[in-house]
């Protein structure tokens, strides 16, 4: 089980990012932007909780609540990671170059594959590291 671990987060992380991304686009109907990216983020974040603990991580001996309290600290620094990689390229980094093919969609699918790795190396070994007994 271990040895595919990686692949299950990705596979599990990309059903999320696609729940972040369909989400983006319906939260940009009623808000800004950039409150979007961060409400999206929120829903793959959620998603991801829940296969990650019924797919790819084995149970770390915390609570639920515990849990998902550490793998939310992992996904703040994601989630940084996310906004300022979309709002940098859609709001500075794309006008400045002249790249107008669909900006904010192109520019928050750039953010939300930029934290896998930090992502995975922070829930394997903070979110749903195992519960040391003494």
């Amino acid at each position: 089980m271990a040895g595919n671990e990686f692949a299950r987060f990705l596979v599990t992380g990309g059903l999320a990012a696609l729940v972040n991304l369909g989400s983006r686009f319906g939260f940009s109907a009623v808000m800004d932007y950039r409150w979007a990216v961060i409400a999206a983020y929120l829903c793959g974040m959620t998603t991801a909780w829940i296969l990650s603990r019924l797919f790819v991580f084995q149970a770390s001996g915390r609570s639920r609540r515990e849990e998902f309290l550490r793998f939310g600290l992992v996904n703040l620094v994601a989630a940084a990671q996310v906004w300022l990689v979309s709002v940098g390229l859609a709001e500075y980094a794309f006008p400045a170059v002249g790249f107008t093919f669909h900006p904010e969609a192109v520019a928050h699918a750039i953010g939300v594959v930029i934290p896998v790795f930090t992502s995975y190396l922070g829930h394997k070994h903070f979110s749903f590291a195992r519960r040391k007994t003494a």
